[in-house]
């Protein structure tokens, strides 16, 4: 992704965190340049207090919507007018959406279709078809970012079935004869198939990832090559081999 796409941001303030707003910018800082901020709610409800205090340090341009009926929210229908505005009118690149709500869904698969790169950044509560209709979805949660012991942390990886799957593919995909295959080719085969990011799990690196998963073997070559492999792939293609 070239250096200066030009990013929207897109802030449901009723479903997203004020206090990670640094954290949203800094990631989309990798991607380019933010020339529309946004944040929507109904900014004279106390609940947004929190927003307040950050707008005017982050350039963020409050829009105001009423609850026009109690009990229902029009924040997102504004929302996403003013997405798909900007999606014909303006040379954007990136659309990035910060929210744990599902109703953006529709809103995620229309900006794909039109080629533009989406980042959804929420809260763990985001239901499954929000996050994996992203091209990259980043959790604002503390919960992986506390100190809590590595083998805690990884103690459930194995048993993640659609995340051993995901890695599974991508390497075989990857492979060579012997079952290795190149890190790099690896993550981007992921990230071409899925919307991932290592760090929902807890590492830095794609690398860590697969080293912490005792159903993975990673080894290096040079200076910088880091090759992956799958141990069970690798015991089948040898008996095949031998056969």
């Amino acid at each position: 992704m070239k250096d200066q796409e030009k990013i929207a941001v897109f802030i449901d303030a009723d479903n997203a965190p004020a206090t990670k707003i640094d954290k949203v910018l800094s990631e989309l800082a990798r991607y380019g340049v933010v020339n529309i901020r946004k944040a929507y709610g109904n900014w004279k409800s106390p609940n947004l207090k929190p927003w307040e205090d950050v707008l005017h340090e982050f350039a963020i341009q409050p829009i105001q919507q009423f609850d026009l009926t109690k009990g229902k929210n029009a924040t997102d229908m504004a929302l996403v007018i003013d997405a798909m505005d900007i999606l014909y009118t303006k040379d954007v690149d990136v659309i990035c959406l910060v929210s744990s709500d599902c109703d953006f869904t529709p809103l995620v698969t229309r900006a794909l279709a039109d080629g533009k790169f989406v980042i959804g950044f929420g809260e763990r509560k985001a239901p499954d078809a929000f996050v994996n209709s992203c091209s990259r979805f980043l959790y604002l949660d503390d919960e992986l970012e506390a100190e809590v012991p590595l083998q805690k942390q990884t103690k459930n990886l194995k048993s993640d079935t659609k995340l051993i799957n995901l890695l599974r593919q991508a390497i075989e995909a990857c492979e060579e004869d012997d079952g290795w295959a190149m890190l790099g080719p690896v993550g981007t085969h992921i990230t071409n198939h899925a919307s991932f990011d290592q760090r929902n799990y807890g590492f830095k690196k794609l690398s860590d990832l697969f080293m912490a998963i005792d159903l993975f073997e990673v080894k290096k070559t040079g200076q910088t090559a880091l090759w992956v492999r799958d141990k069970k792939r690798a015991k089948h293609l040898s008996r095949t081999k031998q056969n």
